[in-house]
């Protein structure tokens, strides 16, 4: 996977790049964001890893990390990745996806999903797409059953979070044979509210 860009007239995902360590640095500055995620990238420091770490995964095909810039502002927001990419399985994650505060609630994630989910099945043809978030992050868990995700299970004891406790993992996904009705319920309700 090369050069992807994903856009429609909410947000446009392109590949992370050094010179995106400003803006991320910018978005990255509330510590709301980070109390359900592995990472924390409060600091020049941490984004400035952060970067170049997406940047090497990318070049090896570990992991695809898109900056997500706001089209209206024209200005870095978040960001959010593939993730356990496997291709000859035909299976990708969609995750380690973050957002400033203020698109919290916004059409921002939705959009972000749904020109995702579109290019793993449209373009990729995957037979898989799957999603997991943390067991107490409810907001998270309510935002993947929204777009139709399917609850598959929950990894009990799965990782370590950043502060030493144990984190159970929620794991969805949505398969090839759902996309079509995955995709109208995007169309005709979630996109265009």
């Amino acid at each position: 996977m090369k050069n992807i860009l994903l856009e429609n007239d909410i947000v446009l995902l392109r590949p992370i790049e050094i010179g995106d360590i400003e803006g991320i640095s910018k978005a990255a500055n509330d510590e709301r964001i980070w109390e359900h995620m592995s990472v924390s990238l409060l600091d020049l420091a941490s984004v400035e890893s952060y970067v170049k770490n997406a940047i090497a995964d990318r070049e090896k095909g570990i992991t695809y990390t898109f900056v997500v810039i706001e089209k209206k502002t024209n200005r870095i927001v978040g960001c959010t990745s593939f993730l356990d990419i496997s291709l000859p399985h035909k299976r990708v994650e969609i995750g380690s996806t973050w957002y400033q505060p203020s698109v919290w609630r916004s059409a921002i994630n939705t959009n972000c999903k749904f020109l995702l989910l579109q290019y793993g099945f449209e373009e990729l043809q995957l037979n898989r797409i799957q999603i997991k978030t943390g067991h107490e992050n409810i907001r998270s868990q309510q935002a993947i059953e929204r777009i139709g995700a399917v609850k598959e299970g929950i990894l009990r004891n799965h990782m370590i979070r950043k502060e030493g406790t144990i984190r159970h993992t929620v794991m969805y996904s949505i398969v090839a044979e759902e996309w079509e009705k995955v995709k109208a319920k995007f169309t005709q309700e979630l996109l265009n509210p």
